[in-house]
Formats: structure tokens, C-alpha cells, sequence
């Protein structure tokens, strides 16, 4: 699954090139998660204005209203002057007069969601919950540490469920836990303002390091210039299950936490 730095890889490769542009025709394939929320036509003539992220979804500014995109389980977004016929798994075509924004999506989990603002029902039904930015300026280490406490879960669990920090994901979560010296099933409670301080540092410096680097390709993710990431091949733990920790030599380790696979070092992460 596209996780934050991918969304933001993508939005960054195409959101000034369609900045401006005016929506010329709108093609929706198959259904997928949610309706779009409006009649296609109804979009034609309005105008891009800018296009920002909220957790792990792109919100599309218009002169009117905003569509929200999600990428789902396997979703990619392309941008091109000329967009090819569709094939069999693009749902959905937004043409512009700056060239064509195209949502490919195997599985169908992503959407494009029509809302009149923000704070309009639909929108806030999919933003209202979201934790803090954690690449933003309000993502405080002691507000961090105050929302840690009262949570008596794992603390990889509490990074996955988004209401206390957005967009930390599988990848992030175990690579963020390692670089802070944290055990994955240590509850998030027990943690003291030093520890979920250096958690906090270690949240921002993976995410910032991984947008640099153009994010994760697992299978088959990519920005909207075709690019691939290449995150995955400085991981730490992520997927080095059995192999030898970078620092240290022990075997890397991998348990199920929430049917989601978790990697650590049993010798670097304490509890």
C-alpha cells in the first residue's frame, strides 16, 4: 500500500505542472471504494488550483469544491500531455488543459471523492480523525509523548492507527521504532519523555528521508513520472527477516502485530 512519503512523492511530481489548469472532461471507469459524489460533467470548466496532502490523501483544490484521491491498496496516479487509450485497469481520467491526471488501480481499493470544502460532511467523514502531520510544524514531541500515555497498546500498533500521528505506515513504523531503539510491542504507555522524543525525531527524519529518496517500491508503486522509490533498499529491519542487523549482527526478527508483519532487532530495540 502507497503509505505518506509515497503520496507525497506523488503529489510532488505532478502538482505544479497542473496547477492552473482547467478540467476540459472527466472519465469514470468501474466503481471503486466510494462514489465520486458528483456528475462527472459537472466538473468541466472549473480550475486546479493547488494540490496539497492530508495523511495519505491528495486533496485536488478547484476554484469550486476539492477532490479527494486515495490510492488505495495498489493505486498509482499518472500525469501526461497526451494519456494513451485506457486499459483495463484505469478508473479514472481527469483531462485538463495541461495534460491528463490518471488514476490506475488493480484492486479498486482507491477513490476520487467530490467534496464542497473541507468542512463539509463528506470531507471531514475521511480527514476528521486523522492524527497530527508528522512532517509539519505542530507535530510536537510533547504533545506526542501525552497522547502516548494514554494509550495502552503496542506502540506499532498506535503509529498504524493514524489518530495520534498520520501516515506512519508498516514500512515507517518498524524503521522509525529501529532508529529510536524501541521495542515494536513495547505499550505505548510505558514510554518515557525521553524515549517518545527520540520516537518523535525518528518519525520525521524516516518519513523526510524516505520522501527524498522517492519513496518505497515494493511491487509495483510509482510517482506520476513513472519513477520508481528506492527507500527499500536502505532499510534497516523492514523485510530482513533472519538477516544480519546493520549495526549490531543479530538476526533481524519478524512477528505478526495486528496481521500486519513487524522487523526488529532484538538486540538494538529494547522493551
Amino acid at each position: 500500500m502507497p503509505e505518506l512519503p509515497e503520496v507525497e512523492v506523488t503529489r510532488l511530481s505532478f502538482a505544479d505542472r497542473i496547477a492552473g489548469a482547467q478540467i476540459q472532461s472527466v472519465r469514470v471507469g468501474k466503481p471503486l471504494r466510494w462514489p465520486l459524489g458528483i456528475e462527472p460533467n459537472a466538473l468541466v470548466g472549473r480550475q486546479v488550483q493547488v494540490v496539497r496532502r492530508r495523511g495519505k490523501y491528495l486533496l485536488v483544490d478547484l476554484d469550486q469544491g476539492l477532490l479527494l484521491l486515495h490510492l488505495g491498496m495498489s493505486g498509482s496516479l499518472s500525469f501526461v500531455q497526451q494519456a494513451p487509450e485506457p486499459g483495463k485497469h484505469d478508473h479514472f481520467d481527469l483531462q485538463t488543459s495541461r495534460g491528463t491526471l490518471r488514476l490506475n488501480d488493480p484492486r479498486r481499493f482507491g477513490a476520487v471523492v467530490f467534496a464542497d470544502s473541507e468542512d463539509d460532511s463528506q470531507a471531514q467523514k475521511l480527514l476528521g480523525k486523522l492524527g497530527v502531520e508528522p512532517l509539519a510544524g505542530d507535530f510536537d514531541p510533547l504533545r506526542f509523548h501525552r497522547a502516548l500515555v494514554q494509550r495502552r497498546a503496542p506502540i506499532k500498533q498506535v503509529l498504524l492507527a493514524g489518530d495520534v500521528v498520520v501516515g506512519v505506515g508498516n514500512i515507517y513504523a518498524s524503521e522509525a521504532l529501529f532508529l529510536a531503539g524501541i521495542r515494536p510491542t513495547t505499550r505505548a504507555s510505558r514510554l518515557s519523555k525521553p524515549r517518545a522524543a527520540r520516537l518523535h525525531q525518528a518519525i520525521g527524519q524516516v518519513l523526510a528521508r524516505a520522501v527524498e529518496k522517492g519513496g518505497s517500491t515494493l511491487r509495483d508503486f510509482s510517482n506520476a513520472h513513472g519513477e520508481s522509490g528506492y527507500f527499500q533498499l536502505e532499510a534497516m529491519v523492514y523485510g530482513r527477516d533472519g538477516q544480519a542487523c546493520k549495526v549490531c549482527g543479530t538476526p533481524i526478527k519478524a512477528i505478526r502485530q495486528g496481521q500486519r508483519s513487524t522487523f526488529f532487532c532484538p538486540q538494538c530495540q529494547k522493551p
